[in-house]
């Protein structure tokens, strides 16, 4: 049975490919997408029950990716997965919606648990 679909944007094809090879198994269905762009666009052709967002990507960062998210759909779950772990940065994330963020690197136990906690599944 289907968890849930998870649209993964990173410009890293290890993050993509490790999320996938994490997420698949545990019956999650999940797209990927290389840049803040390719991202959005497939975002407006399907729908998502959560959105994992790179932080720091070339041409349009996280940020800027999430705003674009909850403009179009307020509702949307969105996490936002960063290797520069700053307050700052946190902060940002969730006051631009947010649910929950990522430090970099994750193990796929944390990956799990975060997508559950924001999916409000069980453990």
């Amino acid at each position: 049975m289907e968890k849930g679909r998870i649209l993964v944007i990173d410009d890293e094809e290890i993050v993509q490919v490790s999320c996938k090879r994490t997420l698949v198994p545990e019956g999650y269905a999940v797209d990927a997408a290389a840049s803040g762009k390719e991202g959005l666009e497939l975002f407006e052709k399907s729908k998502y029950d959560l959105v994992l967002i790179d932080l720091k990507m070339p041409g349009m960062d996280g940020i800027e990716v999430l705003v674009n998210i909850k403009r179009q759909r307020p509702e949307q779950n969105v996490m936002i997965m960063t290797g520069y772990d700053t307050v700052e940065h946190i902060v940002e994330s969730i006051s631009s919606g947010a649910a929950h963020y990522l430090e970099k690197p994750f193990t796929p136990d944390t990956l799990i648990e975060r997508i559950k906690e924001v999916l409000g599944q069980e453990m």
